[in-house]
C-alpha cells in the first residue's frame, strides 16, 4: 500500500501491530487442479508473506487428476476452496451442500475456443468447424452456446486434452483455457492459434472463486475476510509485481511445470484482463456483483443448464469483497 509522510508511517506501524497482535489460524485451502499459475495469486501471498500478515498459517493443498478437494470443504477437511466458476456454487444451492462463495479471483473465466488461423474470422464461423469439447464443457457453456448462437451438437466430437485430433484437423476448433492450451499449441504445431474468449462472447460467469463453509462465514467471518483480503493482494502482486518465488513454490508443487509455461500464462492473464478487468478495476480485486450473478444465472437458465426456481443468491455473498481491495497494488 502507498504511505506518506508521518501519517503513513503512523498507520503502517499500527497495522504492523494489529497483525502481530492477531492470533494465526491454521488454515487449509484446496485447489482444484495441480499447481500452476491460474493459482498463482494464492501461492504469492504464502511465498511473499501476505497470509501471514494478515494472522494465517495457510497450507495450499492441490488439486490433480485423482484427487477431489471439493468434498472435503463441507466435511472440515479445508476451510477455503477454489471452485471453477459460478455453476459450482449454483450446484451446491441445488443439492444442499452448505458452501458459499465469497470472492472471485477471476473476472473472467479463461475458457477459449481455438481455431487455426484463417478458418474463423469471428465467432460464428466457428459453427461451421468440428468442435473438439469435454463432457463437462457439453454439460456446461456448450448449452450457452446452443442457446444463444445456435452451435450444432452434431458438429461436435469428445476433446480428450490432447490437442492432436485439432492439430490434425484444420478445420476443427478445440476448447481450452486461454492461459495454457495456446501455449502448448504454438509448441507443438509451430503456428499461433486463432483465440475466442467464451466471456467476451457474453459467457459471463466468475471464475477460480474462493468458497468456504456457510458456518464458517457465520461464525468467524474475520477469518474469512482475512483470507479473501490477503488473497486479493496476492493476486494484484503475483501479476504485477515480482512474481518469482510465488513461481518457485508452484514449481516445488508441480515439477512439471516450467517457466516458460508461466511467464506465458501472467501474460495472458495481463493481455485478457482474467484478474483485472471490469468492476475489479473499482471495486478491488475478487469483486462480485449482483448484477452479474443474475445475468449469467440468466443466461443458464435460458440454456437449460440450472432450473429457473433455483435460489441462486444463496450460491454466493458480496459481504467480504468489493472494499478496493488490490486496487493500489495494480500497475505499479
Amino acid at each position: 500500500m502507498r504511505f506518506s509522510g508521518l501519517m503513513g508511517a503512523a498507520c503502517a506501524t499500527a497495522l504492523a501491530l494489529t497483525a502481530q497482535a492477531q492470533p494465526v489460524d491454521k488454515v487449509r485451502f484446496g485447489t482444484n487442479w495441480v499447481a500452476q499459475a491460474e493459482h498463482g495469486g494464492y501461492y504469492q501471498a504464502l511465498a511473499d508473506g501476505t497470509y501471514k500478515k494478515h494472522g494465517l498459517d495457510v497450507t495450499i493443498v492441490p488439486g490433480g487428476p485423482n484427487v477431489n478437494n471439493r468434498i472435503l470443504l463441507p466435511v472440515g477437511k479445508l476451510d477455503f476452496f477454489m471452485s471453477a466458476n459460478l455453476l459450482q456454487s449454483f450446484d451446491a444451492v441445488a443439492n444442499g451442500i452448505p458452501t458459499v462463495a465469497v470472492a472471485a479471483s477471476f473476472q473472467k473465466d479463461p475458457q477459449v475456443l481455438i481455431a487455426h488461423p484463417g478458418t474463423a474470422a469471428t465467432f460464428a464461423d466457428l459453427k461451421k468447424l468440428t468442435l473438439f469439447v469435454s463432457k463437462e464443457g457439453m454439460a456446461t457453456y456448450f448449452q450457452w452456446l446452443r442457446a444463444d448462437y445456435g452451435f450444432d451438437e452434431s458438429k461436435v466430437k469428445p476433446y480428450t486434452f490432447n490437442p492432436q485430433p485439432f492439430l490434425a484437423d484444420k478445420n476443427s476448433a478445440m476448447q481450452g483455457y486461454v492461459t495454457s492450451e495456446p501455449y502448448a499449441i504454438e509448441t507443438q504445431g509451430k503456428f499461433k492459434p486463432a483465440l475466442f474468449v467464451l466471456a467476451d462472447q457474453g459467457f459471463d460467469t466468475y471464475s477460480t472463486l474462493i468458497e468456504t463453509r456457510r458456518d464458517l462465514v457465520e461464525k468467524r467471518p474475520d477469518l474469512v475476510q482475512r483470507f479473501v483480503d490477503a488473497s486479493a493482494i496476492g493476486w494484484a502482486n503475483y501479476i504485477y509485481g515480482d512474481s518469482r518465488a510465488a513461481n518457485a513454490l508452484i514449481r516445488k508443487h508441480n515439477p512439471e511445470m516450467t517457466d516458460a509455461m508461466l511467464a506465458y500464462s501472467i501474460a495472458r492473464m495481463k493481455e485478457f484482463g482474467i484478474v483485472d478487468s471490469g468492476d475489479s478495476l473499482t471495486l478491488g480485486v475478487g469483486a462480485m456483483t449482483d448484477v452479474r450473478v443474475k445475468s449469467f444465472f440468466d443466461k443458464m437458465v435460458r440454456a437449460g443448464v440450472v432450473k429457473a426456481d433455483l435460489d441462486y443468491r444463496r450460491a454466493y455473498t458480496t459481504q467480504f469483497v468489493n472494499k478496493g481491495v488490490g486496487v493500489d497494488l495494480r500497475r505499479k
